[in-house]
């Protein structure tokens, strides 16, 4: 029986060839999948990038930057309601000294685990005289402004002599807060002061800046 040698090499070739291709789509398979994979993880490690920079954005600025601060009591009102989110610039004082009437997250002095919200009436070596529920500085004749309370304040007279280095603390609800007046530890030292209430974000309908006065 004749064998065709020529018929036996050309399906020799063509199996080679259909091998090849094969081999061919499989390793173009796997390349695929590999990108793929390696896609995937590319992703994800710039997700997991994406959000290890987020946090530590968050920490540095919380840390250094501002003060997230919600006001529990009505001590502020209503120039702050009970309730209020606001943001304190922690900056504003590395370059220059805390004012009258600026409005500061401290930490509250008989416990500084607590962060306080009042404004600022008496500056450092300062006399605070309150006589007939008026606040007068340094035997002063004309009293302080109080155009930002929303009733007149009625308290018993005192006399206080501000330290060095610290201030006097008053909430606008003047009737209704506790502050240098009833603290323990009266004064509030500069570097207690955690930063200056700058910016109200909540409720929404009274978003906005704060002003002193």
């Amino acid at each position: 029986m004749a064998v065709d040698v020529n018929n036996k090499s050309e399906e020799i070739e063509e199996i080679d060839k259909v091998s090849g291709e094969v081999i061919e789509e499989k390793e173009a398979e796997e390349k695929e999948a590999v990108t793929k994979s390696q896609s995937v993880m590319k992703e994800i490690w710039d997700w997991v990038k994406t959000i290890v920079v987020a946090i530590v954005c968050a920490v540095f600025i919380t840390q250094f930057v501002i003060v997230n601060a919600r006001v529990p009591s009505a001590s502020m009102e209503t120039t702050i309601m009970t309730g209020d989110r606001l943001i304190a610039n922690r900056l504003s004082y590395k370059f220059s000294d805390p004012k009258r009437y600026d409005i500061v997250v401290f930490k509250f002095p008989d416990d500084e685990s607590v962060l306080y919200i009042k404004r600022i009436i008496g500056l450092p070596g300062e006399k605070v005289t309150i006589r007939d529920n008026q606040v007068y500085i340094n035997d002063s004749t004309t009293p302080l402004d109080t155009s930002f309370l929303h009733e007149p304040m009625v308290t018993e007279d005192a006399t206080y002599y501000v330290p060095d280095d610290s201030y006097f603390m008053m909430g606008d609800n003047r009737n209704n807060s506790a502050d240098s007046r009833f603290w323990n530890n009266k004064y509030v030292k500069r570097d207690k002061i955690e930063g200056k209430a700058v910016f109200r974000y909540f409720p929404f309908n009274s978003m906005g800046l704060l002003t002193n006065k």
